[in-house]
């Protein structure tokens, strides 16, 4: 997967409207472009990029009582903004020291890159993966 960048400057990011706002103080890790049912939905796109950063090097710099969670299952909480929906992050029970951030959300320019294509035994039909990104019907391997 990506390696770890060391950054000088923290990315900042936000929901459309503004009203959340995020600072990440740490490398972005394993970012992958998810092509599941779920991250479909959510993003209302073919696909959603998504990367991992360590919880304590996720900061909110307002706006944290404007989300709203939805439970996807036991183990997984999706968080959007009330006001205008965006789409922020999401965390397991099961990985508590891990924040998944939704990468369309950040506004600075990032250093990492994506390391795989997940879940494209499920992407949509009409989608076409031309990168040379490895794929994976499912989870990455490792």
């Amino acid at each position: 997967m990506t390696g770890s960048v060391s950054r000088t400057h923290p990315y900042q990011g936000g929901c459309l409207c503004g009203a959340v706002r995020f600072e990440i103080r740490g490398p972005i890790e394993d970012i992958v472009m998810c092509h599941c049912s779920q991250c479909r939905k959510v993003q209302g796109t073919a696909y959603a990029t998504n990367g991992n950063v360590a919880a304590n090097n996720f900061v909110f710099l307002s706006g944290e009582d404007n989300l709203t969670t939805y439970a996807v299952s036991d183990d997984q909480n999706k968080y959007f903004c009330r006001t205008c929906g965006s789409p922020i992050m999401s965390r397991r029970a099961s990985h508590p020291n891990q924040v998944r951030i939704r990468l369309g959300t950040i506004e600075s320019d990032i250093e990492e890159r994506p390391g795989a294509h997940i879940f494209v035994g499920s992407k949509a039909n009409w989608d076409e993966v031309a990168d040379d990104v490895p794929q994976f019907d499912e989870f990455e391997d490792g």
